[in-house]
């Protein structure tokens, strides 16, 4: 899905817990500062980060760190019908926020306390 179709959905749930109708003119900010509730994507790449983290922090030899840090082979093709986004391609990503490649990220993931507050409190949160 989406970030922004996300960010709605979320959006609209935070509106309707509130009992806020559409007709009441509350901008997004202010039900956001109600319920100190951040961005659900932002949530979404903070979990992103841990798990990598986690993986990254891993032994050599498990299968998941492989995967992270290895390249896809060079005649793999993906099926049809597949998404296009993998989640190594989210991996990938999330770590471009904080000027970061991927393989800078495993190394700064073995500083478990650094990763932990870079994932936590990242600059995505609101």
């Amino acid at each position: 899905m989406d970030a922004r179709t996300i960010d709605a959905l979320d959006q609209w749930c935070l509106r309707t817990l509130l009992g806020i109708k559409w007709h009441q003119f509350v901008r997004n900010e202010e039900v956001r500062r109600i319920t100190k509730q951040p961005d659900l994507t932002a949530i979404i790449e903070s979990r992103h980060l841990s798990i990598s983290g986690h993986i990254a922090c891993m032994d050599d030899d498990p299968d998941a760190k492989m995967i992270l840090t290895a390249p896809p082979p060079e005649n793999w093709k993906r099926l049809s019908g597949r998404p296009r986004i993998t989640w190594l391609n989210i991996v990938q990503r999330d770590p471009t926020a904080y000027n970061l490649t991927l393989n800078e990220a495993v190394d700064v993931a073995q500083n478990r306390p650094l990763w932990r507050l870079m994932s936590t409190y990242g600059t995505k949160h609101s």
